[in-house]
């Protein structure tokens, strides 16, 4: 086949370039450069840009370095604009709204998948190939394109794939969904790859040191856009009772202890955050425990919308073990879900995903 390949100029998408070099497919490899290191947002405090082990210049080099190496050509997407009005902007609005948002969710799916897929068609690609721990199959007795997990759960990526449409999954194409991580660096290290023994990237691109509510201090002073930062308020208990003060609800998120500088017998956590009445709500440890939530934006992957509640395991972020769950469709793309057993500290901005065993049903964006 003709494969377009996302290089990201780490060992996981290099190796599938490799692998797939192997099996004799034709590859085209693109890497996408999204934002730009040295913009004056995200410096440390001598004004360098700070160090950045996703989507950096470096990362393109990488990648590039990867290409030449296994044979095939290689182009750079310069996708920053997109990127900002897609990823960064949402970002910072939902956490000015008072949410904890996952961009990498929006940017794998909307950004990522959907730019390469398009430049991909044009060229005569039949897939499109990414290093994401994740397995697609053909189910030609429902005629449906299905999403699973990673057979390896601790590296499994469908959590951030669960936006893909069915025409996107019919060209995805995950050469590492069957594998393991050291079975990934083998492959690296066979083909003499540069980065065989590269770091993973945990951070967010474009807030390398982690510091979310900073990045949007300085990226809202450089837009000139100021006026916008949250001003400092109440924190109050349940009972609306003022027990504290906050610095800005940005700096804030559901289950958060540290920070909160309020002297009480027990543990303290925050469990709303009321953007409306600029107020942080806290209480003790089990009044982070909810039993339902809605969720919207949802995207049924292994069937169409249902008519009757569907029963699954459900995550609320990307390390949670799905819990058991019913899942009642609503209007406008929404979901209720309501769980067998209380769980902890559901967040809104965050994705939730429904799992059928291995298989990815669907999702949504967590708004209460």
């Amino acid at each position: 086949m003709k494969i377009a390949v996302a290089m990201s100029g780490g060992v996981d998408s290099s190796s599938a370039a490799a692998l797939l070099k192997e099996q004799g497919h034709e590859l085209v490899g693109f890497t996408m450069q999204l934002w730009n290191q040295r913009r004056g947002i995200s410096l440390d405090e001598n004004g360098d840009p700070l160090p950045s082990r996703c989507c950096s210049l470096d990362d393109v080099y990488d990648a590039r370095r990867v290409a030449e190496s296994l044979g095939f050509p290689f182009y750079v997407l310069n996708l920053e604009q997109e990127f900002e009005k897609s990823v960064v902007e949402p970002f910072v609005q939902s956490y000015l709204d008072g949410e904890t948002p996952i961009p990498c969710v929006a940017c794998n799916s909307r950004l990522k998948f959907a730019s390469l897929d398009k430049l991909a068609q044009s060229l005569g690609c039949d897939k499109v190939a990414t290093g994401h721990f994740a397995r697609v199959e053909f189910d030609e007795a429902a005629n449906r394109y299905r999403l699973f997990r990673g057979r390896n759960h601790w590296k499994d990526q469908s959590y951030f794939l669960w936006e893909l449409t069915q025409d996107q999954l019919s060209r995805a194409y995950f050469p590492l969904g069957e594998m393991l991580k050291s079975e990934v660096r083998d492959i690296a290290r066979s083909a003499n790859l540069y980065v065989a023994e590269k770091q993973e990237s945990q951070e967010i691109c474009f807030v390398p040191d982690g510091k979310y509510s900073e990045f949007i201090d300085r990226y809202l002073t450089h837009e000139n856009r100021s006026d916008e930062l949250p001003e400092s308020g109440e924190i109050v208990n349940a009972k609306g009772e003022k027990i504290g003060e906050h610095s800005g609800i940005h700096r804030y998120t559901i289950g958060q202890r540290r920070g909160l500088k309020i002297a009480h017998e027990k543990p303290l956590y925050v469990t709303q955050i009321e953007r409306l009445k600029n107020q942080i709500v806290v209480g003790e440890a089990e009044e982070l425990d909810c039993l339902d939530f809605v969720a919207k934006g949802v995207n049924w992957v292994a069937l169409d919308e249902p008519s009757e509640p569907v029963r699954a395991g459900v995550r609320i972020r990307y390390r949670h073990e799905p819990a058991p769950a019913l899942i009642y469709a609503l209007p406008d793309n929404r979901a209720q879900i309501v769980f067998d057993e209380p769980q902890r500290a559901i967040t809104p901005g965050q994705t939730t995903v429904f799992y059928d065993g291995e298989e990815v049903v669907g999702g949504g964006w967590i708004v209460k």
